[in-house]
């Protein structure tokens, strides 16, 4: 069997990466008939999905013409042969375990189809649903993951902030005292085992004091970070807060990445930050996308729009309401967050509602990131106009996307390509600090 291989594409490929044509090598496609069919129902919306499919379609058409039935179409320079592959018959097979017609059933009776009609090559279904590549392997058919944006390594999600323990003591004095740090070029040279990139933060102990850091690669150093210095009367619990202050705080990273379980307090520290900044942005925006629970679109939902998405929003406003508990309820804090709501200086809504605008001068946290792909997070991103800060936050251990997990949703695949860069800086949280209880549950259960 050769290395040249066959690929069969599931609908929720061509959904998830408009442009996944272009990523399988020199091996040949096929797309099966019932998969057009199904983009059929997508193509209309203002949904992410519903732009995927109305973009892979168009590429589909820039591929082909007249003669695509008769030879399939040239993918490009050292690039395979794309074919759509029409009339299948139900494979007896499939028939005999599933028996319902349906669109996956049909997409598995097409892989079966293509591996037997060119058994010199190797064919494989490629599918993000877990199901179906459950049911794929009980026929055996040979089936995987769309893994070109999948992140591999995701250790990072799991532990806590690094400790570097057999510092210097003096240099730890000299962090101390010196405002400005020191330079990260010394720092290398005294200590060449550890390896800082661009905003990453971290203790450093010598037997005799410690202090918590962060590589600041604006200047070049390696500099002390101040505790216990309240935001809106939000005040870190542990270390990996204060690292997160840090880096919320500092409007020369742009874009800020913040993982941890829940109640390790992602979004409140995040919007306490935007919210002691509120003099510096124009706008402090804080939305999170929508996944409809129990099958059913918000449709299903009474109201108008903004309020048949109110209940998605709800955890939103609890953190905002957690807030404005550090003050008196007269308080001039108090009274400027509810002129900041009235005035749409801070906007509370869903995700989809702000797609398509340009976004300046805004401090916009987006919570649940998670349930984006990497494709939805690279278009919020690049809608970022001057002077705005974008920080996304989400637990990649609990996804309600049927088709993203841990490896491939967009916050993981975000952290992951942006690492190092001057700015960009990331979190992970590890600390509950929602409730003793909280914390148990989330642990043990």
């Amino acid at each position: 069997m050769g290395m040249k291989k066959n690929f069969v594409l599931d609908t929720n490929v061509m959904l998830h990466d408009f442009s996944c044509l272009s990523n399988f090598q020199e091996n040949d496609i096929y797309i099966p008939i019932t998969a057009l069919v199904e983009l059929d129902r997508f193509k209309k919306g203002s949904e992410q999905i519903n732009y995927n499919a109305r973009e892979f379609v168009r590429e589909l058409d820039a591929l082909t013409s007249d003669d695509f039935h008769l030879k399939g179409a040239p993918l490009g320079k050292d690039k395979g042969t794309l074919y759509i592959k029409t009339g299948t018959k139900y494979h007896a097979k499939v028939a005999a375990s599933f028996p319902e017609r349906i669109p996956d059933h049909l997409i598995l009776s097409c892989a079966m189809t293509v591996s037997e009609e060119r058994p010199q090559m190797k064919t494989i279904l490629v599918t993000k649903d877990i199901n179906m590549r459950m049911k794929a392997r009980a026929l055996g058919i040979t089936v995987e993951d769309y893994s070109t944006d999948k992140v591999r390594d995701v250790n990072v999600f799991e532990k806590e902030q690094e400790t570097y323990t057999g510092i210097d003591g003096a240099l730890i004095d000299n962090i101390h005292t010196n405002s400005e740090g020191v330079p990260i070029d010394d720092f290398n040279a005294k200590y060449p085992r550890i390896t800082l990139l661009a905003n990453d933060c971290c203790v450093l102990e010598s037997e005799r004091n410690s202090v918590l850091v962060r590589y600041n690669p604006f200047t070049g150093t390696v500099k002390k970070i101040e505790k216990g210095v309240p935001n809106y009367g939000i005040r870190a619990r542990n270390t990996e807060q204060k690292f997160a202050l840090e880096i919320l705080n500092d409007p020369d990273i742009k874009l800020v990445g913040i993982t941890g379980k829940a109640g390790t307090g992602k979004t409140l520290l995040a919007l306490a930050s935007a919210l002691k900044q509120a003099g510096r942005y124009k706008q402090i925006l804080l939305a999170r996308p929508i996944v409809a629970m129990a099958n059913k679109d918000i449709g299903f939902l009474p109201g108008n729009e903004k309020e048949k998405v109110a209940p998605y929003m709800q955890p939103l406003f609890d953190n905002l309401n957690v807030i404005k508990a550090q003050f008196a309820p007269n308080s001039q804090e108090v009274r400027s967050v509810d002129e900041m709501l009235k005035s749409n200086r801070l906007v509370i809504e869903a995700l989809a509602f702000i797609r398509g605008r340009s976004l300046a001068e805004t401090f916009c946290i987006v919570d649940e990131a998670q349930n984006l792909t990497p494709h939805e997070i690279k278009t919020i991103i690049t809608r970022t106009g001057e002077g705005t800060k974008m920080v996304f936050t989400g637990d990649i251990q609990q996804i309600d996307s049927p088709y993203l997990d841990m490896h491939s949703n967009g916050l993981a695949y975000t952290v992951d390509r942006m690492k190092g860069q001057k700015l960009f800086a990331h979190v992970n949280l590890v600390k509950g600090e929602r409730s003793e209880l909280a914390e148990l549950a989330a642990d043990l259960l």
